[in-house]
């Protein structure tokens, strides 16, 4: 339900966003996601409705986050796109279908993975070429030879995460000399909050540094990582000679007509929209509300391959609806179906490896407690999961998308309970069995 007690921003941007909506139902483009009723797509809405209900508000009863937004396309439409609950447990503001989440690891997929793609399809990035030929900084490093097939595939050794903001840290938990000032400067223009800038020259010669010596797993077989994550938008920008955020917008974004997808939510957007997640008592001592979750993206200046992108769940979806149409959106070729296939494909099967290029995948045999697909999800499925409590999946076989949207880290990322209860597969089972 809408409220319209709402502040003047946030009204301008829920007039833009059903602007959107509108246009798109009229749309004489087939390759752009328009709304439908879920009937005509084959699928029982009072069923879909009820059993989605259903799960969510089980969660939000039991605690396992303040509100959420779920969003079901099929065959190009948009059959079901409801919000649920609250932006904090303090109920003062419900959450609305245009309220902007913070993706988390989704933007592995939404950001450096495009860009990937499209350079990979123009002959300017080729996958199986040693990182020492894109980054010669690395060439004496144990990660020389690695391929980004490997990287991207979680399947090249690597560490799943480095800690880089325990270094800024002293014994006593200070923040160290020449890592941090409460004002920006030219020696300090690396905004992390209103009242903490970081070194200009921490992110290469500390964060890159780390990367380049830590050791690498002994087997190698699939371990999750985002270590390659931070180093490609350093590669994307001398590749394209823009800046990520830019380069982005111009190629993918803009065409697919996103309003909300972006790094730095609050230079754009209102941020009465935008859903807080974590009270960080730890590293920045502030409530995250439009900064990035992750630390190591916060210290990248919020624009990283890790995480950082937010965004709502329809412009998510016009995302994943590109992929799915093979590369189209609004009748405007934008990859190559055979790029996206190529990423999509399961790399190391035969190692025991789900994953594509960047993308994640069913289980290769389903596990009930370990899944993060519906058991009837094809194993065509891709798609990725987010850290703050955010989702989605892709099926090309029943032409579906699911997305789900939540800050299960709000007040704190020590709440399991979304695992726990299983909320996300079991809501993505709860589609496939609403088919007729």
């Amino acid at each position: 339900m809408i409220t319209f007690k709402i502040g003047k921003a946030r009204f301008i941007f829920f007039v833009i966003f059903f602007i959107g909506i509108i246009s798109s139902s009229f749309s004489q483009f087939s390759t752009k996601l328009t709304y439908e009723q879920p009937e005509k797509m084959g699928v029982n809405g009072n069923q879909l409705h009820a059993k989605v209900s259903e799960i969510v508000t089980d969660g939000i009863n039991a605690g396992a986050f303040p509100g959420a937004q779920v969003l079901v396309a099929k065959n190009g439409k948009v059959i079901y796109h409801e919000s649920f609950g609250h932006h904090t447990y303090e109920k003062q503001n419900e959450v609305q279908t245009y309220d902007v989440y913070d993706l988390a690891s989704i933007s592995k997929i939404t950001t450096v993975l495009p860009a990937v793609m499209k350079l990979y399809e123009d002959g300017d990035f080729d996958l199986d070429a040693p990182l020492k030929k894109f980054w010669p900084y690395f060439k004496k490093s144990n990660k020389a030879d690695l391929t980004f097939r490997e990287m991207l595939a979680h399947h090249a050794r690597l560490k799943p995460w480095i800690p880089y903001w325990k270094s800024t840290l002293d014994a006593s938990g200070n923040f160290r000399k020449r890592t941090f000032k409460n004002k920006r400067s030219w020696f300090y223009p690396v905004y992390v909050t209103d009242n903490l800038y970081l070194h200009r020259r921490y992110k290469k010669k500390k964060i890159y540094k780390a990367i380049k010596d830590s050791p690498l797993e002994k087997e190698r077989k699939y371990k999750y990582s985002g270590l390659p994550f931070y180093l490609l938008p350093h590669i994307i920008e001398k590749k394209t000679k823009m800046s990520l955020p830019d380069y982005l917008k111009q190629t993918f974004y803009d065409p697919i007509e996103s309003t909300t997808l972006t790094f730095h939510p609050l230079r754009i957007l209102p941020k009465e929209i935008i859903i807080p997640t974590e009270k960080d008592t730890f590293f920045r001592n502030v409530q995250l509300h439009g900064l990035v979750h992750d630390e190591g993206a916060a210290m990248m200046g919020g624009v990283s391959g890790n995480a950082g992108l937010f965004g709502n769940a329809l412009d998510l979806a016009k995302l994943m609806q590109l992929y799915l149409n093979g590369g189209i959106y609004n009748g405007k070729r934008i990859l190559k179906a055979s790029t996206i296939q190529e990423f999509i494909r399961c790399q190391y099967c035969e190692e025991d490896n789900r994953r594509g290029l960047g993308f994640d995948k069913p289980l290769i045999e389903y596990h009930p407690q370990n899944s993060s697909t519906a058991k009837s999800a094809s194993p065509n499925t891709f798609g990725h999961a987010g850290y703050t409590g955010t989702l989605t999946w892709i099926d090309p076989d029943e032409e579906l998308i699911f997305i789900f949207l939540s800050n299960r880290v709000y007040p704190t990322r020590n709440n399991p309970k979304i695992y726990r209860l299983n909320i996300r597969p079991r809501i993505h089972q709860a589609i496939y069995d609403s088919f007729f």
